[in-house]
């Protein structure tokens, strides 16, 4: 069965933590696929026994014990995904990178309670790229994410296919799930990662993989709960860097360094062809990373702060060890000039620009809590209102010591500029994460099209996923009319209270009295009509029974004559 094997592929005996690991032990695992427009993925609790003694418990989805299979849709596809909760804590999946409805996006406002399916229904917008799922349940992200519940999505499109590139997965195009765990002394796995140490690669602790002697294909995803990697190669072996975040560059870059943060992915062809019989590694040059960025050189931390002196803090290490043996049958084995044709949107053409600060409680704070524009997340408050189909610039101000990847949900962007520098050929291509160093100014540009929704909103947050579960992340709705309506303009126009409701009363006060009608209409996290109340206000005032509403996270509309308002609401 497919358990006993990844048990057996996973199963290590190291007793210690080794920072240069010189022999590989392990066959790397190699997630199986699900392939078509109906999926199903059932996350359920697992164990694995990764050291000797006591099993780590762990989360999965399907037959794995640990992480998920690998979905490979196709462009244009219209796909259902049915999600079955078997975990018993309250969860959300979600679809990173993916352009989708709000209400399918699978963040923290669309919970998927114990025992629960939730059955989101899109279609593939998408560019041919690697992309990935995982929870987004807030303040259990990582927790949940780190203990194995993620998985890759391969979207598919014409304009790939028809360049000759390595495409047959598990054979020269492999999947490359980078984590770095940190575990307690009765072998759990922590949701920390100051002192991670424990590297594993599919859920593979100390690889190696067997790789033909041709052209190779490897998708990199770094899927740790905060260190970054300096990937490269044995010798400084030179490879070129194919795709970005969100589909392919231009043309192929010929590198011997990819620097991915949490979250970030990129894929990379190795031409193996004059290898065949040889040994290298794929690496982590953490000397090359500067001091702010986890995985550099350890930061020194202030007085009663947790330690982060990790043993891979600083160093080269090696990851992942490749065999390369005997060619397929019909190998690849050149690589094609010209990949894609991104045309950045024009900030001529911009019609809005925002700025994102990254702050903290002072300049000494190393560990969080950390903000964006000084503000911890609310549920309840809508950061940004952006009218569908905005082009906007948005600057990103890292004001903190620490290095932070920016990810939004719903769009993928282009790097403008770094601290005025244009990007380098590493980032000129679509994006949805971005690594701004302490003091960096990063500014990017991209379109919120497609899809608008009043009520349920996008995300946006540090990918450091201790970081966003203690409140490094702010939200926007993206609304059907032409003029965006600000958090600001709301709060001044209409309050809602008690919220979070205990009772089974809410008042609603407007601003002004209304001799019209105005309609109160409440939605569940799905998107689904609750409860509609249609009242005629002879003053400010008003309240609406909840009485036969259940506990959850809803979004109260409220259509007063021209004007519509969207407010979060908590039913306790």
């Amino acid at each position: 069965m497919h358990t006993d094997k990844f048990m057996k592929h996973i199963f290590s005996i190291l007793t210690a933590v080794i920072p240069v690991i010189s022999v590989a032990q392990q066959a790397l695992f190699i997630p199986d696929t699900l392939v078509g427009t109906s999926i199903n993925l059932t996350m359920h609790k697992d164990s694995v026994q990764f050291f000797p003694g006591q099993i780590s418990y762990t989360y999965a989805f399907n037959a794995n014990s640990f992480l998920g299979p690998t979905l490979i849709l196709n462009q244009g596809d219209n796909v259902s995904l049915l999600v079955d909760n078997q975990i018993d804590d309250t969860t959300t999946v979600h679809w990173h990178g993916l352009h989708v409805p709000a209400m399918y996006d699978g963040g923290p406002h669309t919970p998927i309670f114990p025992g629960d399916t939730w059955n989101p229904v899109f279609t593939i917008m998408d560019h041919a790229a690697t992309y990935w799922y995982h929870p987004h349940m807030h303040m259990k992200t990582a927790e949940q994410a780190i203990k194995g519940a993620a998985g890759l999505i391969i979207v598919r499109d014409a304009g790939e296919a028809a360049l000759t590139l390595p495409r047959k997965y598990g054979v020269d195009d492999f999947p490359i799930i980078v984590q770095c765990q940190q575990w307690d002394s009765v072998n759990q796995v922590m949701p920390l990662g100051m002192q991670d140490s424990t590297l594993m690669v599919n859920g593979t602790i100390d690889p190696y993989l067997d790789v033909p002697a041709q052209v190779v294909r490897l998708r990199f995803l770094n899927a740790s709960g905060e260190r970054a990697f300096n990937f490269g190669f044995t010798g400084n072996m030179p490879f070129y860097q194919i795709a970005s975040d969100g589909g392919l560059l231009n043309e192929p870059f010929l590198t011997t360094r990819v620097r991915l943060a949490p979250g970030e992915r990129a894929e990379v062809l190795l031409d193996l062809s004059a290898m065949n019989g040889q040994t290298f590694y794929l690496m982590c040059y953490g000397s090359e990373l500067p001091m702010g960025v986890q995985g550099g050189p350890t930061m020194p931390m202030p007085p009663g702060s947790p330690p982060m002196d990790s043993p891979l803090n600083g160093v080269d290490y090696n990851i992942l060890q490749l065999n390369v043996v005997v060619p397929t049958a019909d190998p690849v084995t050149t690589i094609p000039g010209i990949l894609a044709s991104n045309i950045p949107y024009l900030v001529s053409d911009a019609d809005a620009y925002r700025t994102v600060k990254f702050t903290a409680d002072s300049a000494m704070v190393m560990d969080g809590p950390f903000y964006f524009n000084d503000s911890t997340f609310n549920m309840m408050r809508i950061d940004y209102t952006i009218p569908l189909n905005s082009v906007e610039v948005w600057e990103l101000i890292n004001e903190t010591m620490v290095a932070h990847p920016f990810h939004i949900h719903d769009v993928q962007f282009f790097v403008l500029n770094r601290n005025s520098i244009l990007p380098g050929p590493e980032e000129s291509g679509r994006k949805d994460v971005v690594l701004v160093l302490p003091g960096d100014t990063l500014r990017f540009i991209t379109k919120f099209d497609d899809f608008a929704d009043p009520m349920i909103p996008y995300m946006y947050h540090c990918h450091i996923l201790m970081h966003e579960d203690d409140g490094m992340m702010g939200q926007f709705i993206v609304h059907p009319s032409a003029i965006g309506i600000s958090e600001t303009e709301i709060e001044n126009q209409v309050s809602v209270y008690p919220n979070p409701v205990n009772g089974n009363l809410i008042t609603v006060e407007l601003a002004q009295s209304s001799s019209s009608t105005v309609l109160f209409e409440l939605y569940d996290a799905s998107g689904r009509l609750i409860l509609s109340d249609q009242q005629v206000m002879e003053s400010t005032k008003t309240a609406i029974d909840l009485s036969t509403v259940s506990p959850g996270i809803y979004v109260l509309r409220i259509t007063s004559g021209s004007e519509i308002y969207a407010v979060n609401v908590l039913r306790q």
